[in-house]
C-alpha cells in the first residue's frame, strides 16, 4: 500500500511538474512571438486562462492548444488593459523621479499621496489579468472592477503581492527557473486566490 502510494504521489508530482514546466515555456515562447511589447499581456492572460480551466476541474486539456486559442482570442483585449496600465506605469515612474529628485522641497504629505496611489494602482494590475479570462466587460469596466474587488478583498491582494516578490526573489537566486518554473508558479498562485473569490463575486 505505502509502495503503491509512493508510486502514485510521485508520478503526479512529475506530470504536474511537466505541465508547469510547459505552461511556462509557452508564456516566454508566445511573448517573444509577440516581440514581447505585444505579446506578454495575452500571453500572461492565456497563462491564466490555462490555470482556470485546471482549478475548474479540467485538469487533461491540451495546455498547448487552450494555450494557442487563448492567446488568439484575448490578444486585443488583454493588450489594450495591459497597454493602458503599462502607460499608467510609465507615468507612475516620472513622478516618481519627480518626488525623488525634490526631496526637501515637497510637501511630505506628497510622497504618502503618491505610494498610496501606487498600491491602488498594483491592486488594479493583480486583478485586471485574471478578470480577463474570468469575466468579460468593457476595458474601464473591467479595470473598475479590479481596483473594486481589490480594494474589498484587501487581505488576499496583500497575500499575491507577497507570494508573487517571494515567487520572484526565489528565482532570480535560482535563474534556472525562469525558464522553467517561475512564471507558471505565478499564474498559479494568482489565478488559484483570485478565481476563489470570482467564484463568489460573478456567481
Amino acid at each position: 500500500m505505502n509502495g503503491k502510494f509512493i508510486t502514485t504521489t510521485l508520478d503526479k508530482v512529475f506530470v504536474w511538474t511537466t505541465k508547469l514546466a510547459l505552461l511556462n515555456i509557452l508564456w516566454i515562447a508566445f511573448t517573444l512571438i509577440g516581440l514581447g511589447v505585444l505579446g506578454v499581456f495575452p500571453a500572461t492572460a492565456a497563462a491564466l486562462g490555462v490555470v482556470r480551466k485546471w482549478l475548474m476541474g479540467d485538469k487533461d486539456i491540451h495546455i498547448w492548444s487552450t494555450f494557442k486559442k487563448l492567446y488568439k482570442d484575448e490578444f486585443k483585449y488583454a493588450n489594450m488593459i495591459g497597454w493602458i496600465l503599462a502607460i499608467v506605469g510609465f507615468l507612475f515612474y516620472l513622478n516618481f523621479q519627480v518626488i525623488r529628485s525634490a526631496q526637501g522641497e515637497i510637501l511630505f504629505v506628497v510622497p504618502f499621496i503618491f505610494y498610496f496611489l501606487l498600491f491602488l494602482y498594483f491592486t488594479m494590475v493583480i486583478w485586471a489579468f485574471p478578470l480577463i479570462v474570468h469575466n468579460y466587460a468593457s476595458v474601464i469596466q473591467q479595470l473598475k472592477n479590479a481596483l473594486i474587488i481589490g480594494i474589498s478583498k484587501i487581505h488576499i491582494t496583500i497575500t499575491i503581492m507577497l507570494l508573487m516578490f517571494s515567487t520572484m526573489f526565489f528565482s532570480l537566486e535560482f535563474p534556472v527557473l525562469i525558464v522553467f518554473f517561475t512564471f507558471s508558479l505565478l499564474a498559479l498562485i494568482w489565478m488559484w486566490l483570485t478565481f476563489r473569490v470570482f467564484v463568489k463575486v460573478f456567481q
